[in-house]
């Protein structure tokens, strides 16, 4: 299938295709007319990595999982080195939403402030 085809099956961009292929979690192969195409099993790789980044996960941390990207990631048991990439990559988005909850809680606080009675 082409590029447009795989983006209208999984939901995502031609462009997220293209950058998944360059970050080596996808392969394609030319026609002769230059055109990407994707074999049948691209679009469930592709849904198990949008799966992986909607989860929190980076890129780079999906590259850990390549070995269960054209199987069903959600149910497949993690490796060892699965669950401490998932762990770290919980760790930054737990900072993250405490600094965001900080952030909150003094805006909050200088509206209070300066609210008028």
């Amino acid at each position: 299938m082409r590029i447009g085809e795989l983006a209208k099956a999984t939901g995502a961009t031609a462009r997220a295709l293209r950058h998944y292929e360059q970050a080596g979690l996808i392969r394609s192969e030319r026609a002769a007319n230059g055109y990407r195409v994707y074999n049948e099993r691209a679009a469930v790789r592709v849904g198990n990595i949008r799966y992986l980044l909607a989860a929190g996960l980076t890129l780079d941390d999906v590259r850990v999982f390549l070995p269960c990207l054209d199987g069903d990631v959600a149910a497949a048991s993690p490796s060892e080195a699965g669950v401490r990439v998932a762990l770290e990559r919980l760790a930054v988005l737990n900072e993250r939403v405490a600094a965001q909850t900080e952030a909150r809680d003094r805006l909050a606080a200088a509206l209070r402030r300066s609210a008028r009675p």
